[in-house]
């Protein structure tokens, strides 16, 4: 605790206590504070009235009493609990760094409060807004960002709980879902793909792209992974299982 004390916040303190209540410290400054006289006299000219009576330090107690009035008052003043030194990290020093920080505390209180002080931070002011009954119904209809959003999300096309739904967002350049047959990207694309020559569930699907230059297809074409009936004929057979004939121009 002793390594976080500040000597330029010191310097900067006893400047500020000095200039506001006339009084000088003294050049040891825990020691000059720790009768309470100066930092009562402090809080009254930052609040006058804040402490009706500040005892002469003639007994320990009356320093005490002192410091104990002082840590009041300025709790009324608007300083938090949290930011409050005890009396005896003072008078015992104890825990000058906690003084210190009470002192700054205080100092940026007088600030937000309109005071000329060169140390310490301002505080925010409380901003209250207060908003119809009706408009703080109609929220409850909202669904919050961080729940996500609804924007672009369209029902239209669902028949059923489970079905698949279509979203669209024009940033992103796609085109508009058609109807329930469209095959999303995630799930393949049906653009360039034929239905025509399939004639039950299973049957091989001939697809056509004219991109790659190939032919419209049949069911009778035999796929060349299969093998090419090309320059075969079946000339000469009778029955299925009988040898088949196969004529190439080249070898005759």
């Amino acid at each position: 605790l002793a390594q976080k004390y500040d000597p330029q916040r010191e310097r900067e303190l006893r400047a500020w206590i000095e200039g506001t209540t006339g009084r000088r410290i003294g050049d040891n400054f825990m020691e000059g504070l720790k009768d309470g006289v100066i930092l009562c006299e402090l809080i009254n000219k930052l609040q006058p009235g804040s402490v009706q009576k500040v005892n002469e330090p003639t007994q320990n107690w009356h320093k005490l009493e002192n410091i104990g009035n002082f840590l009041r008052a300025i709790t009324r003043y608007g300083v938090k609990p949290h930011d409050i030194f005890e009396a005896n990290d003072l008078f015992e020093n104890t825990n000058h760094t906690q003084v210190q920080s009470t002192l700054i505390a205080l100092a940026s209180q007088a600030k937000t409060k309109g005071n000329n002080v060169g140390l310490g931070v301002k505080y925010a002011e409380k901003q209250q807004r207060r908003f119809h009954p009706e408009k703080l119904r109609e929220g409850r209809n909202i669904i919050g960002l961080q729940m996500g959003t609804n924007k672009f999300a369209s029902q239209q096309g669902m028949t059923a709980y489970g079905t698949r739904r279509h979203l669209y967002d024009p940033k992103l350049g796609t085109d508009q879902p058609l109807d329930q047959a469209t095959i999303s990207l995630q799930m393949g694309t049906n653009k360039g793909a034929s239905q025509a020559g399939m004639t039950a569930p299973g049957t091989k699907r001939q697809i056509f792209e004219p991109a790659l230059g190939m032919e419209h297809c049949d069911t009778m074409t035999i796929g060349l992974q299969m093998g090419s009936n090309k320059g075969a004929s079946q000339q000469g057979m009778t029955v299925y299982g009988l040898p088949r004939q196969v004529y190439d121009p080249k070898y005759c």
